[in-house]
């Protein structure tokens, strides 16, 4: 019978592997899920920052900050990181008044905004790790999934200093 033991640890690590290795594959997929979920919702965050921006332009007449409203709103996936950082700038150059309702709007959604890529960066660093680990490369459990990126802009949270009192 001493034979048979070996036979039940062969099984027992075959059994323990192949657990693991499901694990690790829906891990993958898992975080690659996030991923994306967390880019829409990102992406939403964008739409809502730029349209409440263009409000604010349209009350203020500002020419400048309504053109990089619109432009951040037009942007394809090439340009939407250069789009988003010109929008940010305008919005740090334009003076905020704490009561104007438009204004809080835009700091409201700034921040939510700010979250949300906060979340996408957390992600991305999370499931650009599990592609990296050695079993996840040798058995291309990531082959199904786009490689995630990071979405690269300047904090977007508008800070008291950019509020004034009007």
């Amino acid at each position: 019978m001493p034979g048979m033991w070996w036979v039940v640890g062969v099984v027992a690590v075959v059994v323990l592997g192949s657990v693991y290795l499901a694990w690790t594959a829906a891990r993958v997929d898992r975080l690659h899920l996030r991923v994306a979920s967390a880019a829409r919702a990102l992406d939403a965050h964008l739409l809502r920052r730029a349209a409440a921006a263009a409000v604010l332009a349209e009350e203020r007449y500002s020419v400048e900050l309504y053109a990089a409203a619109r432009i951040a709103l037009d942007a394809g996936p090439d340009e939407r990181e250069a789009a988003e950082n010109d929008l940010t700038r305008q919005l740090r150059s334009t003076p905020l008044a704490p009561d104007d309702q438009s204004a809080e709007a835009v700091v409201a959604a700034s921040r939510r905004l700010a979250l949300a890529r906060q979340v996408h960066t957390d992600l991305v660093r999370d499931a650009l790790s599990v592609r990296r680990r050695p079993i996840v490369r040798l058995l291309r459990m990531s082959r199904k999934h786009d490689r995630p990126h990071y979405f690269d802009v300047d904090d977007p949270t508008l800070t008291p200093a950019h509020l004034s009192v009007a």
